[in-house]
């Protein structure tokens, strides 16, 4: 997603802060701009207004936490929404920076199911609802590899032999430590406990090391659809949407391997202190139902976090997203609160070891 500021107009600032009858019938919404925001705007800001007569005002954010952790200290909140990824609601959450959420808020599902059985496994959180699933994948260029002989697997990943030629990860170590040892034999359940030891760390980076040689590291996410596409590496790591916009709309012969994706979420939470959090519950209870949320699918090619969502979508579609039955049943969800309490120690051993 594109980071990109934006802020308020002084004139429409004003206007909100010296009419507050009219801010209430308002609610500033904040997320990532570019064709991740078109997507929320179409999907749900439009169809919400149209039925509760509230109106939205989109602003962009670059991420993170540091602009709402502002506005709550200085007691002057004026963002209702915002979408964040799921390591920052876990982060706000815990530090009292987000309004508690009420999963019995939830619609059910409109084939009925409850919505604490309709939402994927870990969608659902105190302070957050996940809307979808963005994952990342490996990719290649299917034109460069002869019938029958492409790879299709993570262990592919590592296999110098059978599949000479650079690889492209992303340059940090979520991710690549979690696909090391799941590629070296490691159970999902048992990824996490091994990475707290001495020993599991060794071994994620013995596996990297028998590829560092071959990888190039990337750093945002057009890179990887380039990189593929002027043959600079033959597979790389990226998210499931940028290569499914290259398929799509730039006619790439690229493939996905869903093969043991690593997906994490992104989802809308109420900074603590919202002016009008009552109305941003409603927006929530809305745009997290079935049909919004089905309709996100069609402009991105991320999953949507409801099991009905998926099951109203055209089948054509479906089968390009993450949460698609047969893409989504050995996915590996990133463990955010994990994630939480390790990513610096690990982020420093992983830049020292890529600098030796």
């Amino acid at each position: 997603m594109k980071k990109t500021i934006k802020a308020l107009s002084a004139l429409s600032l004003g206007f909100l802060l010296a009419n507050p009858a009219q801010s209430a019938d308002r609610l500033t919404v904040v997320s990532w701009g570019g064709a991740f925001t078109k997507s929320q705007v179409e999907a749900y800001h439009k169809p919400f207004t149209a039925k509760t007569g509230i109106e939205i005002l989109s602003e962009d954010f670059s991420g993170g936490l540091a602009e709402i952790k502002a506005q709550v200290e200085a007691g002057k909140v004026t963002w209702d929404l915002v979408s964040l990824d799921k390591p920052d609601i876990v982060r706000g959450c815990a530090e009292g920076l987000l309004e508690p959420f009420n999963p019995s808020l939830l619609l059910a599902g409109e084939d009925g199911t409850p919505a604490k059985q309709d939402f994927v496994r870990g969608a659902l959180h105190e302070c957050a609802i996940s809307s979808i699933v963005v994952s990342n994948i490996l990719a290649f260029d299917e034109s460069r590899f002869p019938q029958g002989a492409a790879p299709s697997k993570l262990t592919d990943l590592f296999d110098l032999s059978k599949f000479p030629g650079r690889r492209a990860l992303q340059k940090q170590p979520q991710g690549n430590l979690e696909w090391a040892l799941m590629a070296d034999g490691v159970a999902p359940e048992q990824v996490y406990p091994l990475l707290e030891t001495r020993e599991g760390r060794d071994r994620a980076f013995r596996k990297l090391d028998s590829i560092k040689d071959n990888v190039i590291w990337w750093t945002t996410g057009a890179q990887p659809p380039q990189m593929l596409a002027d043959g600079e590496v033959v597979m790389s790591s990226a998210f499931n949407g940028r290569i499914y916009n290259a398929q799509k709309k730039e006619g790439k012969p690229f493939r996905i391997i869903w093969d043991h994706q690593i997906g994490y979420m992104n989802g809308w939470a109420i900074p603590k202190g919202s002016p009008n959090k009552a109305k941003a519950l409603e927006f929530i209870q809305f745009s997290s139902g079935t049909t919004p949320l089905a309709e996100q699918a069609k402009w991105t090619a991320y999953g949507p976090t409801r099991v009905s969502s998926t099951k109203i979508l055209d089948a054509e579609l479906v089968a390009s997203l993450p949460t698609a039955p047969a893409n989504f049943k050995n996915a590996f969800l990133f463990n955010d609160e994990w994630w939480t309490d390790y990513a610096d120690e690990l982020n420093e051993e992983f830049n020292t070891w890529l600098a030796n």
